[in-house]
């Protein structure tokens, strides 16, 4: 069984700050070094280490650019589209240390440049999807890690496009194009599948506000990519009272690509946690905290009603048309069974389970449509199973398929009836081909 992740991302979430989390919940280092090693880039290199965040310790991953590739972000004033602090407090002693020498956090994936009095020039590398694409197809990765990465980009594509009023073909990556995002993305995703992730929930993401200087002005925050990952995606987003922007189109469209639900169940246990450092200091702590989780599979405790009748006299026809008739008005199941009534008398014993809605009207066509003079009913509770109806691709069709989820986590698919039949009618082949094929597409 794959691992299910709790995103917790009440501080924002960027790629970097998502690489470190990953790493220090177990993924592992070495796999993801021989990737990022056999990557078509270069002009970087690679720094994992442990810091302290509002006095926790927590994982840093580090990517140090080479020369011209180096992208300073750490000037509080530029991040807020300022040429001073503008007053705002709030800035007073949080930029310090080595924590803000590159540009590795919050921000860094808009194309960010300093003009002149900043004293730095920036080398921005622009790279559309096609070279993204290669990259990647040139990573020494898993398929799957290969599949999230490029779900990645290919989310952020759609965001630029629409931002900039253009096709997904003619957008041409600035900043995410740069290295430093490209490693963090492949990272992402290689630790991603490295953790066996199955199931990821994030209820919600968190962004602060204000504005921020990129290569095309000054933006509000959220910034036009964000914004559109967050509408395009249906990503619920809660604004707090924080001065800079926690949510970076990276961590956005991470977010976007691997989360599978939004809601945490009502209980759960946590087997692992871990903590990733993002590189800016807010009155919040740039902290993203994943918690690996475990639930029991839910059991849906419902009531039910059973009616049965003894039922000596009738035809063949008219059981069958009767057992018709209760499908098509709400029957959960309908069956009859041989017995033997008073005298020896050969008969059939019908069992009808319905819902308590349902049971006058099923009574009614008991009556009607059989020879019965008499209806027992029985109010029970019953104990089902965690279950869905999926589609799985077969190479002769679609196929609807129940999944059931059993008590001890394991997940059981059985084919459903009417699409064996309608796949089996279509193709000349028989039900037993058929449900072959199913089993063997796993």
């Amino acid at each position: 069984m794959g691992r299910t992740l709790y995103f917790e991302c009440n501080s924002g979430i960027s790629g970097d700050m998502t690489v470190a989390a990953l790493l220090d919940l177990g993924a592992d280092e070495g796999i993801l070094r021989k990737a990022l090693d056999s990557m078509p880039l270069t002009g970087f290199e690679i720094v994992i280490s442990r810091v302290k965040k509002a006095g926790l310790e927590v994982c840093d991953f580090n990517v140090k650019l080479c020369g011209e590739h180096e992208n300073h972000d750490h000037d509080m004033e530029y991040l807020h589209g300022h040429e001073n602090n503008g007053g705002h407090d709030y800035h007073d002693g949080n930029v310090q240390n080595n924590e803000h020498k590159h540009n590795h956090g919050h921000g860094r994936h808009h194309g960010h440049e300093h003009n002149s009095e900043h004293g730095h020039h920036h080398i921005h590398e622009h790279r559309g999807m096609p070279e993204i694409r290669e990259i990647i197809e040139q990573t020494d990765m898993s398929a799957g890690a290969k599949k999230t990465a490029l779900k990645i980009f290919e989310i952020l594509a759609l965001a630029e496009a629409k931002a900039h009023g253009t096709s997904v073909d003619k957008v041409h990556f600035h900043e995410v194009g740069a290295v430093d995002s490209i490693v963090d993305i492949v990272a992402a995703a290689v630790c991603i599948d490295n953790l066996d992730v199955t199931e990821v929930i994030v209820p919600y993401l968190c962004e602060g506000r204000g504005t921020v200087r990129c290569q095309h002005g000054i933006l509000p925050i959220p910034v036009p990519a964000v914004a559109n990952i967050v509408q395009m995606n249906c990503l619920p987003l809660r604004l707090i009272d924080v001065y800079g922007e926690l949510l970076t189109p990276t961590g956005a469209a991470i977010v976007a690509a691997i989360k599978s639900k939004d809601r945490l169940p009502g209980q759960f246990t946590i087997n692992r946690i871990g903590m990733g450092a993002g590189k800016r200091n807010y009155e919040r702590p740039s902290i993203l905290r994943i918690m690996q989780i475990h639930t029991e599979p839910e059991k849906i405790e419902d009531r039910i009603y059973k009616l049965e009748a003894n039922i000596d006299d009738c035809t063949g026809e008219m059981l069958g048309h009767a057992m018709e008739r209760l499908f098509e008005n709400g029957a959960a199941d309908v069956s009859y069974m041989p017995v033997f009534m008073k005298k020896n008398r050969p008969a059939y014993l019908l069992t009808v389970i319905c819902t308590e809605e349902a049971a006058d009207r099923l009574e009614s066509i008991i009556f009607r449509e059989t020879t019965t003079i008499g209806i027992r009913k029985i109010k029970m509770e019953r104990t089902v199973l965690e279950r869905n109806i999926e589609s799985i691709l077969l190479p002769v069709g679609e196929m609807k398929a129940k999944r059931c989820v059993l008590p001890d986590g394991t997940v059981r698919k059985y084919p459903e009836y009417e699409t064996v039949a309608e796949l089996a009618g279509k193709t000349g082949k028989s039900m037993q081909e058929i449900i072959k094929l199913f089993y063997q597409a796993g």
